[in-house]
């Protein structure tokens, strides 16, 4: 079985990390996000002296497990994706790794056409990773 790395807003934390078990539940080696849940998500509640570092390291630590993983899956829920994962599909990208998400629903072409295949449910990733 292949392994994914979860890529998602904050906004859909809960969410995420359900499909993530629900993954896991089911055999897959699954990468997990750190949602950042000391300020409740909230990076400019953090002080402005240790913000670059917190965001430095959250990060580091999602490109580390894009390439560990053999799939990234973008948990894009009603098609929001910010920047954060922009820019983790773009590292994704740059290395040859198949893109799968949640939903199609994304009004920016530059990011669907990225997709390998949308899926919106754990069973239906997994078939597509055997």
């Amino acid at each position: 079985m292949k392994s994914v790395v979860i890529c998602g807003s904050n906004k859909f934390a809960k969410e995420a990390l359900l499909f993530a078990k629900k993954l896991e539940s089911l055999g897959v080696v699954v990468f997990a996000p750190y949602f950042y849940t000391a300020t409740v998500g909230n990076i400019e509640a953090v002080r402005e002296v240790d913000r670059k570092f917190v965001a430095l390291g959250l990060t580091h630590d999602h490109f580390h497990k894009i390439r560990l993983a053999d799939v990234v899956f973008i948990f894009n829920k009603g098609g929001y994706v910010g920047n954060s994962v922009t820019m983790e599909m773009g590292y994704a990208v740059a290395l040859c790794k198949p893109i799968y998400a949640l939903s199609d629903k994304d009004s920016e072409l530059c990011r669907t056409v990225l997709f390998s295949g949308i899926t919106s449910t754990p069973e239906a990733l997994v078939k597509r990773l055997k």
